[in-house]
């Protein structure tokens, strides 16, 4: 295990970078990447998940260069163990799982033996995905971002209505249209704000502000019937109380 201070003092813009590979001649080779690169702040570098994790609790990371597969914890399970989700960047051998790791929602996907083209350009996405987030932090509040259509969208909470269970995805209905994203509800609900939405049933988390009238069976939203469960209309009353 290797950890370095995070210090950036430079006024280039650096992303702070985790490499987790069980391979200590793979970490070498991302982290001597890394290192050359301007860009690229290396916090440290680690054999697996759990001392990357630890690293993470005390450093901010901007960036991961994760292994898929690792003994114990593979590079999926500890991105779902996240509670903080990086932007990551999956590095394997094996090309089938390159669709697996655009449903985590990843920057980029490079394939060993890792080519410095293809590298600097992975980190190329990952510094504009960066540059969009801090440019849009403020401007109209709290936001999340989801991918649909194989597209990233940008949804300004306060504008979301409700989160609807659909088979393997979850529904996102807002203002101004509906999104289908890959996801489950638990994993959606940790990215959700618990002071203004809630889950009322386990298929349905609503917005609580935009509730205009309830009763023991349903929430009303617009002229839409939310379903409650028996024991979440108590939670409802508690949390518009609240509100």
């Amino acid at each position: 295990m290797f950890v370095t201070p995070n210090l950036n003092k430079e006024k280039i813009m650096k992303l702070n970078c985790v490499v987790v590979d069980d391979s200590s001649l793979q970490r070498m080779v991302i982290a001597k990447l890394v290192n050359n690169h301007p860009n690229l702040q290396l916090v440290g570098d680690f054999s697996n998940a759990i001392e990357a994790k630890n690293c993470m609790t005390v450093h901010t990371v901007d960036l991961i260069f994760l292994d898929v597969e690792m003994p114990v914890i593979s590079g999926f399970d500890f991105i779902d163990g996240l509670k903080v989700k990086p932007q990551v960047i999956f590095i394997t051998s094996k090309a089938e799982y390159a669709l697996k790791a655009f449903d985590y929602d990843a920057t980029d996907y490079l394939q060993k033996p890792i080519v410095l083209e293809r590298f600097n350009a992975s980190v190329k996405r990952a510094l504009d995905h960066y540059m969009l987030r801090q440019d849009n932090h403020d401007d109209e509040g709290e936001h999340i971002f989801i991918k649909s259509n194989l597209k990233k969208l940008k949804v300004f909470t306060n504008k979301i209505k409700w989160i609807e269970a659909y088979g393997d995805y979850v529904k996102v209905v807002t203002e101004e249209d509906t999104n289908l994203v890959l996801s489950t509800m638990k994993s959606f609900e940790k990215d959700l704000s618990k002071d203004k939405f809630i889950r009322v049933h386990k298929s349905y988390i609503i917005n609580i502000d935009k509730v205009e009238r309830f009763n023991s069976k349903f929430a009303e939203i617009g002229v839409t019937k939310i379903p409650l469960s028996r024991n979440k209309k108590e939670d409802l009353i508690r949390a518009l109380a609240i509100a």
